[in-house]
Order: structure tokens, then C-alpha cells, then sequence
């Protein structure tokens, strides 16, 4: 990890869960972070759980990432701040709704996975992409994806349906080569890799699936996911890590 010293990593959806945990690691590995989330204050509080000597480099940005022009502004800030462009971008913010993809009036809920997953992704990696090749430096884009979107899993009747957060993450994985062949038309440094862990102790899952969940399935903890990301950051230049696949000991899907 050497070569990312003092380098800046931006993280999205910062303030809990795994976000949090990326964050955290990254700055510890010598990064500095800024994250990005609606709960800003929450960002803050995550400085008391880094090594003193770590601190001052986790910012903290409030930031709708479903907003274009709020991530305009969070990308130019970073740069006015700590005077220089993003490194490395983990695009973790994510929802999953508590609805059916069939239910009627539910259009507000599939609206948001949407434009939560998809196109806060493509916001954020626009700006970031951009600004990697503009400098023609090393960079690398981590997209925090699922198993959901390698296989949809069949919860069964008892338990609510994942609706269209399995299709979001189908289609992250398309980005991803999509991404991975525009970086190299561009002739860039830029690598990208999703991340597609099996079921996390996290709050994205809708307290009706998580309860049932943590009782009956094992899962990975968010510090897991964060490995990978470390992992795959810390490859040798030419290594393009396309997908890493986790899933914790014992899970059935």
C-alpha cells in the first residue's frame, strides 16, 4: 500500500454499515478519506474509533448521491480542501425498499433503489473517472455490490421480496465491464473491481428480513468487505481484481 500514501479515497455512504468500516481502514492504511453521506454528523463520530494519530484525515460531507449536482459540489470541495482529486473511489450507498416489484403506489420506493444504486453510482464515478484521467494518475474505483447480483435469492413466501434491488445489482455488474472497457479505451491507470459479499450484519436489510436473518443465517461482518477492498487496492498496478466474490462460512445461497 505503499504507493497510496497521502493519496485521497472517497467512500459513499460513510456513515454506518459498511461504508463505515471502509472508511475507517482506509485511513488507517494511510488514505485520506472523505465520506460521503446524508448523516454527515455520523462521519464525525467515526473519528473517535480511528487511532488518534489518524484522525484529522477522515472529512466528512454531507451528500445526497442521488443529487448530480450535490456530488458536483462534494468532488469540487475535495479538491478545494485537501487540494487535490479523488485516488480511490468506493462506491458502497445502497437501499434495498420494503415492497413487491408488483405491489400498486410503490413507484416512490423502486424510484429511489434506483437512482440510490445506479445512478449514484454513475455520478460519483463520472466525476471521479474524469478527474483520474484529467491527472493521469493511478486510480481505482471499487464498486460494493452482491451476490444479488450474481444470483437472485429466493427468500421464500415468509419472507418479504427483494423487489428491484436484485436488478440494480445485475446491473452494477454490467457497469463494471462497461467501466473496465472505457478505462482502458482512454488508455487510463485507472482499474475498477466490484465487490460482491453474501449477507452482511448491516442495517440496509429491512428490520422483517434482518431479524429472521441473524437468526437462522451466518454473516460476514462489515471490517470483511473492507479486507477485500484493502485487498484489492494493494494489487500490483498491472492487476485488474474484476470481481471478488465473499461470502461467510455456511451461508446456503
Amino acid at each position: 500500500m505503499e504507493r497510496w500514501q497521502g493519496k485521497v479515497a472517497m467512500v459513499t455512504g460513510a456513515s454506518s454499515g459498511i461504508g463505515a468500516a471502509c472508511a475507517k481502514a482506509l485511513v488507517c492504511a494511510g488514505f485520506v478519506v472523505v465520506g460521503l453521506a446524508r448523516r454527515q454528523e455520523r462521519i464525525t463520530q467515526l473519528q473517535q474509533e480511528i487511532p488518534t494519530r489518524f484522525r484529522s484525515n477522515l472529512h466528512a460531507f454531507k451528500c445526497d448521491i442521488t443529487q448530480e449536482d450535490k456530488v458536483r459540489e462534494a468532488f469540487k470541495w475535495t479538491l478545494d480542501r485537501l487540494g487535490s482529486g479523488v485516488d480511490v473511489l468506493v462506491n458502497n450507498a445502497g437501499i434495498i425498499a420494503t415492497t413487491e416489484l408488483s405491489a400498486n403506489q410503490n413507484t416512490d420506493e423502486i424510484r429511489s433503489t434506483i437512482e440510490t444504486n445506479l445512478l449514484g453510482t454513475i455520478f460519483c464515478t463520472r466525476e471521479a473517472f474524469n478527474s483520474m484521467r484529467e491527472r493521469n494518475v493511478e486510480g481505482h474505483v471499487v464498486i460494493i455490490n452482491s451476490v444479488a447480483g450474481l444470483q437472485v435469492p429466493n427468500l421464500g413466501p415468509d419472507l418479504p421480496s427483494l423487489n428491484v434491488y436484485p436488478a440494480t445489482k445485475f446491473a452494477l455488474r454490467a457497469m463494471n465491464e462497461i467501466y473496465r472497457q472505457e478505462f482502458q479505451r482512454h488508455k487510463t491507470r485507472v482499474r475498477i473491481t466490484t465487490i460482491s459479499p453474501g449477507i452482511v450484519d448491516t442495517d440496509i436489510l429491512p428490520t422483517s428480513i434482518r431479524t429472521v436473518v441473524k437468526e437462522m443465517l451466518p454473516s460476514l461482518k462489515s471490517e470483511d468487505v473492507a479486507d477485500a477492498v484493502l485487498w484489492a487496492i494493494g494489487t500490483p498496478p498491472n492487476v485488474q481484481v474484476h470481481n471478488i466474490t465473499i461470502k461467510p462460512m455456511g451461508e446456503k445461497f
